[in-house]
């Protein structure tokens, strides 16, 4: 009896979860709908809503934006858009910050979180998994000796919520493990690992 029920909520647990956040994704981006105008949205001509129109609205205006900002025209518009907020004080920080952050991650480019690590942390004699976000810079890198790099060291099963340090090059130890793959042993809490056995890395 117990085995049955263990091995019924190993099937059930993942589909459920997946499930919910599958939800959880559609019903934010359903609320894109709200920025029609009230006689433009589905509930107002079809007399329903209709989950998920509002996924497919936010892919257009994505595309229809990319289209536009990738042309000469477009990429004025966002210079003089990015200029205004250049000009108000607390508004320019955040968007700075998070332009940055955004451009560094979805880049084609970027090296950030291209990299698994497997770093001493919270001590020595202590090891997690971690990712490469880059080096040191600013006067940050006046005040270090040698080669460092920035790490970031997320916490399970969240991985949005985490630790930024800075490490000696020679301490970090490179993984041969795919972002994804270290990502699902992190959100597992270990009880993920992957799934071939890989090689002992290297330094970074």
């Amino acid at each position: 009896m117990r085995r049955y029920l263990i091995t019924g909520l190993l099937i059930w647990v993942p589909l459920g979860i997946t499930f919910w956040v599958l939800r959880a994704l559609i019903t934010t981006m359903d609320q894109t709908l709200l920025l029609l105008p009230e006689a433009w949205r589905p509930a107002a001509w079809m007399g329903f809503d209709v989950p998920g129109l509002g996924v497919v609205l936010t892919l257009l205006v994505l595309l229809v934006t990319g289209v536009l900002a990738a042309n000469f025209i477009g990429q004025r518009v966002v210079e003089g858009w990015e200029r205004l907020l250049g000009r108000i004080p607390v508004v320019k920080s955040i968007y700075n910050s998070v332009k940055q952050v955004s451009d560094t991650l979805f880049s084609s480019k970027g090296e950030a979180f291209r990299k698994a690590l497997l770093v001493q942390w919270p001590r020595e004699g202590m090891w997690t998994i971690a990712f490469l976000t880059g080096t040191p810079g600013g006067d940050v890198a006046n005040h270090l000796k040698g080669e460092w790099v920035s790490v970031y060291v997320p916490t399970t099963p969240n991985p949005t919520g985490g630790y930024f340090i800075m490490l000696p090059r020679q301490d970090v130890i490179e993984l041969d493990m795919s972002v994804d793959e270290a990502l699902k042993y992190v959100i597992s809490m270990g009880v993920a690992p992957p799934a071939a056995p890989r090689p002992h890395g290297h330094a970074a």
